[in-house]
């Protein structure tokens, strides 16, 4: 039995030193950092300096509107991916011929990597060669080139048209699992009841499918406020910083400004809002009651 156990740990070790060393070290050691004033080109000087780094950042106006763009940029992109993903899986939980083909042409968006889509849509969006400008112009929509990329007007909204393209493949792989595994006695059954199409989707479809809809809200709300990739391939950042979000600005102040104190600092106030995000959402949602959370 000893030499059982033995094996089993001597299995589960290095699995157990690769998650302490590449996962919770450096997070016990970020949060350390957010209280130090630790510069990669000084670091002999690296000591602790309070809530220095935190007073530092709520009055930086480029956090101020990093804060309020990473709402903007949440919010949008996942309502609009949540409204398309659930409209594509609706569609696709239909039988038509080429359904697996098309399927596979939805979800490619989410095998690639968020820097390689915003490197494909900064092409798009480019005011002098882009398709998208070229075929504004072809319609008769515009009369004149838009800077998409340039302008603050539309840069912001250029990074959530691309990253609602990338995330509604998601929405609708994870909702049309859930929406195969509606009964179908429970369609036959309002049919029964004189219920129209828009009744079966409100009163059937969305309540059985509820706790994945709220899962996969969730899930992606994490995942799209934490995710600069998109950002950093499309803009950069700019112009002038007026598309940085939070986890895009603390990769700024790590790899331009080598500030590892202010970085961290922006990672603790970051993970501070999903924990309060998170228990408003369960809450509000009350998830407890409409599935196993």
């Amino acid at each position: 039995m000893k030499n059982q156990r033995m094996f089993i740990l001597s299995g589960l070790l290095p699995a157990l030193l690769l998650v302490l060393v590449f996962t919770y070290y450096p997070f016990f050691k970020g949060i350390v950092m957010a209280f130090q004033e630790y510069k990669l080109f000084d670091l002999r000087n690296v000591h602790f300096v309070g809530l220095d780094n935190f007073k530092a950042a709520f009055k930086d106006p480029k956090f101020l509107m990093a804060l309020k763009n990473s709402g903007y940029w949440v919010f949008c992109s996942l309502i609009l991916q949540f409204t398309f993903g659930l409209i594509l899986a609706l569609m696709m939980k239909k039988q038509f011929k080429g359904r697996g083909i098309y399927q596979g042409f939805a979800f490619y968006s989410w095998a690639l990597s968020g820097f390689l889509i915003g490197m494909i849509w900064k092409w798009m969006f480019n005011s002098q060669i882009g398709v998208i400008n070229d075929l504004l112009l072809k319609f008769g929509i515009i009369h004149e080139r838009i800077g998409f990329l340039s302008d603050p007007k539309w840069a912001m909204v250029s990074n959530i048209v691309a990253n609602v393209w990338y995330g509604v493949a998601f929405f609708a792989i994870m909702l049309l699992a859930a929406l195969q595994s509606v009964p179908s006695e429970l369609y036959e059954a309002a049919e029964m009841d004189g219920a129209a199409s828009w009744r079966k989707l409100m009163n059937v479809t969305l309540p059985y499918i509820m706790p994945t809809i709220i899962a996969t809200t969730l899930l992606r709300a994490i995942w799209i406020f934490n995710d600069p990739s998109i950002i950093y391939g499309l803009t950069n950042g700019g112009p002038a910083g007026s598309t940085h979000i939070l986890s895009s600005l603390m990769l700024d102040k790590i790899i331009y400004g080598g500030d590892y104190g202010a970085a961290s600092a922006i990672g603790i106030i970051m993970m501070v809002i999903l924990l309060l995000y998170t228990i408003f959402f369960l809450t509000v949602t009350k998830a407890e009651k409409v599935g196993d959370f």
